[in-house]
């Protein structure tokens, strides 16, 4: 007698909704805020991004289930998945604005502060949706990834991770791979100028190809920085120009997370040279991956990111785990919190990557000077 196989049903189905509530934080902030009349309402969002979701993450812990290769088709043609990333556009650019108001009713230094980081958290956390809609060959998707860019004035970054990032990951002429021994602070100057320069030389490149000036209205990077200078320059009009400074400062606190993220996903991982002197094939070694559900949820599965860079057109439901890839201690969360203090990074990450290579720092990317840290002292700073 055949015993019927019940079909494959995705669990995480109505959980991918909660990616929503970062883009809603600020809006429970400001009831917050006119309920209690205190400035401290505005800390809500960070506190909840760099505290609650990381407890969280070690509560529930991980999940490394993969979707069948039979059921990804129908994954992937699934508009549910995909109106969910639609749907954070709005509720982004909304926050936007509430946070722009409240900047602009002078919320005092300690609102101030937490306005800045509200906004900036949101929006840096829109680029991780904006890089999975700019991976997508349907124009309209392409076009939402500049429109979340925007508020971060980081536009360019659809041309660079796609055309630059992905084609020189873990090596190191990739201003986006952190190196071994090189702190985020050091890497975040590196990372910002180098993506910058890219992205201008690739777009000026695929101009002069066909024969045409760079200083062109097709130019990518020209039209996602003319994004933000409309939204900016409309927001200002409505707002005043007391709120310039609000707009810059949230920018750099948003395109600053995303380099963070960008840190952690590469540290130290190296692509070797083949026989011919040409760079392997990327694959599930070169980035560090993280199977924490919460974040995962969160982070449209960025953490998945060794699939992500091997299959970059594989949507984010359908983004799979591997045993060979390199596994962080905690989600990004948790990890970008440790960045931000370079001896505890090094402390618990430099090790790890030794380990991946056998103990032989040669093999990995390494910063220049870099010294392996003695097995029973401290890093080398």
């Amino acid at each position: 007698m055949d015993v019927a196989v019940s079909p494959w049903r995705d669990t995480r189905r109505p959980l991918w909704p909660l990616a929503l509530v970062v883009p809603a934080l600020p809006f429970t902030a400001l009831l917050l805020a006119a309920a209690s009349g205190s400035a401290w309402a505005w800390w809500l969002t960070p506190v909840f991004i760099l505290g609650v979701i990381p407890l969280i993450d070690v509560l529930v812990g991980d999940d490394r289930a993969n979707p069948p290769d039979e059921a990804v088709p129908a994954l992937q043609a699934s508009p549910y998945y995909r109106w969910i990333t639609y749907l954070f556009l709005p509720a982004q650019y909304a926050a936007l604005v509430v946070t722009c108001v409240a900047w602009t009713r002078g919320p005092g230094p300690v609102g101030a502060a937490g306005l800045v980081l509200t906004a900036g958290l949101v929006n840096g956390i829109a680029i991780n949706t904006a890089h999975e809609l700019g991976h997508k060959r349907e124009s309209v998707e392409r076009w939402l990834s500049k429109i979340a860019l925007a508020p971060t004035g980081y536009g360019h970054f659809f041309v660079e991770h796609n055309r630059g990032h992905h084609v020189r990951v873990a090596t190191p002429e990739d201003p986006a791979s952190s190196r071994l021994g090189e702190t985020y602070w050091r890497f975040w100057p590196r990372t910002v100028i180098g993506s910058l320069r890219s992205a201008w030389r690739l777009e000026t490149a695929r101009h002069r190809l066909r024969g045409r000036s760079p200083w062109t209205a097709r130019n990518d990077v020209l039209h996602a920085w003319a994004m933000t200078a409309a939204l900016f320059t409309a927001l200002t009009v409505a707002l005043g120009p007391g709120v310039l400074p609000f707009l810059a400062l949230q920018a750099a606190v948003g395109f600053s997370a995303l380099e963070a993220v960008n840190y952690l996903e590469h540290y130290g991982l190296r692509r070797q040279r083949n026989a011919a002197g040409r760079y392997e094939k990327v694959d599930p070694r070169h980035s560090w991956n993280s199977d924490r559900l919460t974040t995962n949820i969160f982070l449209f599965q960025l953490q998945r990111h060794s699939d992500h860079h091997a299959n970059p057109l594989r949507r984010y439901q359908t983004l799979r785990s591997f045993d060979v890839s390199p596994q962080l201690p905690a989600g990004y969360a948790t990890m970008l919190l440790l960045a931000l203090v370079p001896p505890l990074w090094r402390r618990v990450m430099d090790h790890r990557v030794l380990a991946h290579y056998g103990g032989d720092p040669a093999l990995a990317n390494c910063a220049p000077g870099y010294r392996a840290p003695h097995p029973d002292g401290p890093p080398p700073r």
